[in-house]
């Protein structure tokens, strides 16, 4: 038998992407949607893409309708999920695909988000270094309560936790620019997400330190055996429906070599089926992640700045949300880890 799933604010980006993983995981069979305004709506009528799942209706986002599943998705808007959450059984597998069990500190909760803080879960991104060599995915096996990362923190953590990790790079005066397409910002109505906003233009955001994914990196880095990080995060909105790319650089320490660098991010990712390091001189591109669940990472060093320089490609909706949840899902329930997962992409 099928693990049974219900899916929560499947109408927006990422539960829609999440409903197009899982209807080709042989071992999930989805059988609850929910939704907001889209209550009521044939999921087909929303998701027009999704053929297979044409016979499912969204119904109401209650603890009532979520209950007696196997599996809950939570694809909800910041700051809604953690109510919820708490009204269902323990020994349901719970996936968050906000931020409202991201964070250890109730410090930076209150500081990036406000509102309730709802604690902490076991962290979904398996491929993550942590400070005594073991693997992030370790602590997921067996979890019932997982809090998907954010994207653009998947991008930036994938691209300097191993440096930091060998000691390779310096923890403090890192930088991020990211490139990061709209959908990431959800399917809401927004003016600067309209197409005539963004068509032939790229929109800085949450400049200064203050966009909510940087406590996450950082606690992420610490894992990963930073003492005291710090990090200039800036995104930038460009004309993509969907893709993150992050520039990222650092410090090296002294005597460090393009090729000694190169060398440990190889090593580091040589048995993640869904982290793929580039050659040497070579650097991704988003197309090349278009749908899939992989994370593309180039490794370069600028000598005379004494600077790395680390660019990572990865599908915001893909690796960066609905592909994480699931991964991380396999893992939990003692699944292949890769099942169900595209690692092709999509081209042109």
């Amino acid at each position: 038998m099928p693990y049974s799933v219900a899916i929560a604010g499947a109408s927006g980006y990422a539960g829609g992407e999440v409903l197009r993983l899982m209807a080709r995981h042989p071992e999930l069979e989805v059988r609850t949607v929910t939704a907001h305004s889209n209550a009521g709506a044939a999921l087909i009528d929303v998701h027009p893409h999704l053929r297979s799942l044409a016979h499912l209706t969204f119904v109401e986002t209650t603890p009532e309708n979520l209950r007696g599943h196997d599996i809950v998705v939570l694809a909800l808007p910041h700051g809604t999920s953690g109510a919820i959450a708490a009204e269902l059984d323990d020994d349901v597998l719970v996936l968050d695909c906000g931020a409202d069990h991201r964070l250890t500190s109730e410090a930076d909760w209150a500081r990036y988000y406000g509102g309730d803080y709802h604690g902490s879960w076991s962290y979904g991104l398996p491929e993550l270094p942590h400070a005594d060599g073991s693997r992030h995915g370790d602590v997921l096996t067996g979890a019932r309560r997982v809090a998907v990362p954010g994207c653009n923190v998947t991008a930036v953590s994938l691209g300097l936790a191993p440096g930091i990790h060998a000691g390779l790079l310096r923890d403090s005066d890192l930088t991020a620019a990211l490139a990061v397409g709209p959908s990431g910002a959800g399917r809401a109505l927004k003016t600067n997400l309209l197409a005539s906003e963004l068509l032939g233009s790229a929109q800085p955001y949450a400049v200064g330190g203050v966009h909510r994914h940087i406590p996450e990196i950082l606690q992420n880095l610490r894992l990963a055996g930073a003492e005291s990080p710090t990090i200039s995060f800036t995104p930038v909105l460009v004309p993509m429906a969907r893709g993150i790319l992050a520039t990222i650089t650092a410090r090296v320490a002294d005597g460090v070599t393009a090729e000694q660098l190169h060398a440990e991010y190889v090593a580091r990712y040589a048995d993640e089926a869904f982290v793929h390091v580039l050659p040497a001189g070579r650097y991704p591109s988003t197309a090349e992640t278009v749908g899939a669940n992989t994370a593309l990472i180039g490794v370069g060093l600028d000598a005379d700045a004494g600077r790395a320089v680390i660019i990572v490609a990865l599908d915001n909706l893909v690796k960066g949300t609905a592909g994480a949840a699931v991964q991380s899902l396999n893992i939990a329930l003692g699944l292949p880890e890769t099942l169900g997962l595209p690692i092709d992409g999509v081209a042109p």
